[in-house]
């Protein structure tokens, strides 16, 4: 299986970059960033980028892909509903269009988050922008499947990028086994993301095609 994934330096990246990393049955994987992290294994390959509007100046390198995992993402918090969804819609359907012209048999992955609004017409802008955002992947003439994971517990030295963040985590972490007992609909982890992601490709189209974290801890067990 020939991988590629956006967003691996934030959280959920780096806990599905992990699981590619250890799962025999990938052969490779390709990460998409603006910068170059380094200390990967010889099956991880990075790829520059600046412009995610427009991938034409790499589109070589999107060919002969199995599946994209999609995670790369950032808060609405203190942005204004245009740059939020040059974020989340614009860059991923850039990215989504050029993968489908080059690779057009590859499953795509997009995590997207509980309480995304699929009829684009709620109140809060970030639910409308991801409702969207979905929406158009699901309309794709590729299998497309949309992540929604509520809280998730970092595992394996998984790091949010953002400083609030991860202080949240690292305030909150002692509250995972009783958040999964009482809210366990809710609640997920990096490690159950990355394998999940890695089991929907199995699927090849089969729906579910919307998963909430029930269906991603079965899937990632």
């Amino acid at each position: 299986m020939k991988v590629i994934i956006f967003g691996a330096s934030g959280m959920v990246g780096q806990g599905v970059l992990r699981a590619c990393v250890l799962d025999e049955r990938v052969e490779s994987v390709v990460l998409v960033g603006r910068t170059r992290t380094g200390g990967h294994p010889p099956k991880v390959r990075e790829i520059v980028h600046e412009d995610f509007t427009d991938f034409t100046a790499i589109e070589d390198e999107l060919s002969g892909l199995d599946a994209c995992f999609y995670c790369l993402g950032v808060s609405s918090s203190g942005r204004s509903e245009d740059e939020y969804r040059r974020i989340t819609y614009d860059y991923t359907l850039a990215a989504a269009r050029a993968l489908a012209r080059r690779s057009p048999g590859l499953t795509f992955t997009y995590v997207s988050g509980e309480g995304t609004d699929s009829t684009e017409r709620g109140r809060r802008a970030w639910a409308r922008v991801k409702g969207r955002t979905e929406n158009e992947l699901l309309a794709m003439d590729f299998p497309a499947y949309m992540f929604r994971p509520g809280y998730i517990r970092p595992r394996d030295g998984a790091r949010s990028r953002t400083a609030v963040y991860r202080l949240m985590y690292d305030l909150t972490s002692w509250l995972y086994p009783l958040l999964r007992r009482l809210m366990p609909a809710h609640v997920t982890t990096t490690e159950h993301l990355g394998r999940a992601m890695l089991a929907v490709v199995a699927l090849r189209g089969a729906e579910p095609h919307v998963l909430y974290s029930p269906e991603i801890n079965r899937l990632g067990a």
